[in-house]
């Protein structure tokens, strides 16, 4: 190894420790909200970052078992059973596969701007809310209730301690990740101290051996198919989209290009040998790439180290692990969520358009609501229909007289599906001479609609017996045209060349 490179292979090994330590109650808390057994979690964790990060694609992010995924599986495993959730994993990770290789990941970098902040704010804050949960108690009748008196003082001394040596620790020194630091010296100031308090063995036992191969237990019929594919196809598009997202998120706070074509293939793959091997499945996961990126860690060496390291949890150091007060993990995660809330989007009130504000606010907010893909897909048609509503407003003409005494309406603007309202309402057939001219030259027409709409206006002036032309539209227009066919000027040279989009075209 050239010793030049020693300190980014350290930055990356700690910080892959570090990340290892919070992937367990991550992993265990997830496993149990699909109700499955916590190993189903953290075979999950490890095979996901050790596969993705293999394959490559976006270097210095981290994979595991989501939340966002088990609140989909839950509902399969209560109805059909755990060996389903495996079938469907694997189900899940081909289509993945598939996505990748037809090159689909490109498409994710036409998600807004705004609908890029709304996600980073949204899951800042269900981060945030993630860990409420730690602060409940289980009462001896098995009901919960949130933590009072000296426990939960206790709880928020730790939880501040460690965010305060996570802040403060890197203006003395950053020989050593200070997340990592944090949770070390929490940790062996709870277990020497003999200081009360939860630990993640109160969560479940991380205790296990290596993953072993294992065909899911389900019949291979049609039905089994019909069960397993709708969750399959709705896993796989959370995931990608999850993962496309910290993708773009990594690549805008480190100024480099992932790959996310690659990333949707070696998570697909992730998947598909997850299933196989007892894990539920998995995606990207925010706070841990946060934690990792923020450490400086940005190669693929991290995740693979996390991933070691966490089995080497599993089999070896359970009893260790198990130990760590969860006030130092809560902390951690809460330093991720402050750290990944855009706090500038505040700025932005009264400096941009208020739709783009009203994205923002909407994406966060049904993000917290309900999941993440539906948040997207709101806020990317919320962002299309805006786009759509301030074009259709920019249509105008320009109104001369030409040499011959005809009317001329030189058009600028788009001509599509939402301008066509406006477009016609710039006509005043009644009024006009007895010969018009539309002069297309500083105009497009996009679509279907546009077409209708010209067609429409050619047929207002030839029932008002006047002969309308049609200038500078493009030979796919004339194709298309109905009534409108026989108005168009042909010009060779002056013709613009493109094409409308209409499925006539082939």
């Amino acid at each position: 190894m050239n010793i030049q490179n020693f300190p980014e292979v350290k930055t990356n090994i700690l910080s892959g420790l570090t990340v290892a330590l919070a992937l367990v109650p991550e992993a265990i808390a997830f496993a149990l909200v699909a109700h499955v057994h916590p190993l189903v979690g953290l075979y999950a964790a490890f095979m996901m970052s050790l596969i993705t990060s293999l394959i490559g694609g976006r270097p210095g992010m981290i994979s595991g078992a989501t939340g966002a995924l088990a609140v989909v599986m839950v509902a399969l495993v209560v109805q059909h059973g755990v060996e389903y959730l495996f079938a469907t994993v694997v189900l899940m990770g081909m289509l993945q596969i598939l996505f990748g290789l037809a090159k689909f990941g490109k498409f994710i970098r036409m998600v807004p701007h705004p609908v890029m902040l709304g996600f980073v704010n949204g899951l800042a804050i269900v981060i945030f809310l993630a860990q409420m949960g730690h602060f409940k108690t289980t009462n001896p009748d098995g009901t919960t209730s949130w933590m009072q008196g000296a426990p939960l003082f206790t709880m928020l001394g730790l939880i501040a301690l460690t965010m305060a040596i996570i802040y403060l620790l890197p203006r003395l020194t950053k020989v050593i990740p200070s997340t990592l630091a944090a949770i070390a010296t929490v940790s062996a100031l709870v277990i020497f101290a003999g200081i009360e308090t939860k630990t993640v063995g109160d969560l479940a036992s991380i205790k296990g051996g290596l993953p072993s191969f294992h065909l899911p237990d389900v019949p291979l019929s049609l039905e089994t198919l019909k069960i397993i594919f709708p969750y399959s196809l709705i896993l796989a598009g959370i995931g990608l989209i999850e993962s496309l997202l910290t993708l773009n998120l990594i690549d805008d706070m480190t100024q480099t290009r992932g790959k996310p074509n690659r990333a949707s293939v070696g998570q697909g793959i992730a998947n598909v040998v997850t299933g196989f091997f007892g894990g539920m499945g998995g995606c990207a996961m925010i706070g841990q790439s946060m934690i990792n990126v923020t450490n400086g860690a940005v190669k693929n060496l991290s995740g693979i180290v996390s991933s070691l390291f966490l089995l080497s949890f599993i089999l070896f150091a359970s009893s260790w692990i198990e130990m760590i007060p969860l006030a130092a993990l809560i902390g951690l995660m809460f330093v991720v969520s402050e750290k990944t809330f855009e706090w500038g989007s505040f700025r932005l009130f009264g400096k941009v358009p208020h739709a783009d504000l009203l994205v923002v606010i909407t994406v966060a907010v049904v993000t917290v609501m309900t999941d993440l893909a539906i948040a997207v897909i709101v806020g990317v048609i919320i962002s299309a229909l805006v786009f759509a509503w301030q074009h259709a407003k920019n249509i105008e003409v320009r109104v001369t007289t030409d040499e011959h005494g005809w009317k001329v309406y030189d058009l600028h603007g788009s001509l599509f599906f939402a301008s066509t309202h406006n477009f016609i309402a710039l006509f005043t057939p009644r009024d006009d001479p007895a010969e018009v001219v539309i002069d297309f030259k500083n105009a497009r027409v996009k679509d279907h609609s546009a077409l209708e709409a010209i067609d429409m206006l050619a047929e207002r002036y030839t029932q008002l017996g006047k002969k309308l032309h049609l200038r500078h539209l493009s030979p796919d227009c004339l194709e298309l045209l109905d009534k409108a066919k026989g108005m168009i000027e042909v010009n060779v040279l002056e013709d613009p060349l493109y094409h409308p989009a209409d499925n006539r075209l082939g």
